[in-house]
Formats: structure tokens, C-alpha cells, sequence
């Protein structure tokens, strides 16, 4: 009897246990190597973002007021009575500093609203009065 629990109670470790045991061993070591790399990868674009960030915000106002102009533009292609476009267009042309292109739709302003006073004095100081 003692021979069988001795069969019993050493159990010998068989080539697929083995096998097994490796192959957590290897998905456990690539598991850790990935997310490492993927951390390290992050912070390393995160902090080149960062760098590359600053010079184009100089830049961004100008394009940024271009693309507004462009887009009042086309809205009032469409609908040339539309009072938030025509005060947008006049507002991104003297953010612009472009007072003479901020006439056109100030007038159309006044007109569209002439009880509105603060039209006149912007359309009064595009003018130069």
C-alpha cells in the first residue's frame, strides 16, 4: 500500500504541464513588454505635442478669423438677410482691422434694424466718424 501512495503523492511533472507553464511565463513577459511600451510611447508623443503646440497657436488666430470670414461669407450667400452672419462678418473684419470691409454688412445692419444703436456707432467708427 505504501508503494501506490508514494505513485500517488509525488506526482511527476509531465512535458505538457511544462509546456503550459512556459507559455504563461512567455504571454505574461510580452503582456508586460507591450503595456510598457505603449506607456512609454504615450508620455513620448504627449510631450512632443506639447513642443510642436506653441509655434501653431501664433499662427491659429490669423487663419482662424480667415475661416470665420469664410464662413459668414457663405452662409450669406445663401441667405443674404441672415443678421447673426452680416454681425459676425462685421465683427471678424474689424477683429481683422479690415474697417472697410466691415461696412458692407454694418449698413445692411442698420438698415435690417434701425432702432439698434450700437449698429450705427460701430458702422460710425468703420467709417472713420
Amino acid at each position: 500500500m505504501e508503494s501506490t501512495q508514494k505513485k500517488f503523492s509525488v506526482r511527476p511533472v509531465h512535458r505538457s504541464d511544462r509546456i503550459k507553464q512556459i507559455f504563461a511565463l512567455v504571454s505574461m513577459v510580452s503582456f508586460g513588454g507591450s503595456a510598457i511600451f505603449g506607456i512609454v510611447t504615450l508620455f513620448s508623443s504627449g510631450l512632443s505635442s506639447q513642443h510642436q503646440q506653441k509655434p501653431a497657436a501664433a499662427v491659429s488666430q490669423e487663419s482662424l478669423l480667415a475661416a470665420q470670414e469664410r464662413g459668414y461669407q457663405t452662409v450669406l450667400q445663401r441667405e443674404p438677410q441672415n443678421q447673426t452672419a452680416l454681425e459676425g462678418l462685421a465683427n471678424v473684419r474689424l477683429q481683422m482691422n479690415n474697417k472697410l470691409g466691415a461696412i458692407e454688412p454694418l449698413q445692411k445692419l442698420v438698415k435690417l434694424n434701425p432702432d439698434r444703436v450700437d449698429y450705427k456707432a460701430l458702422l460710425g467708427q468703420a467709417k472713420g466718424k
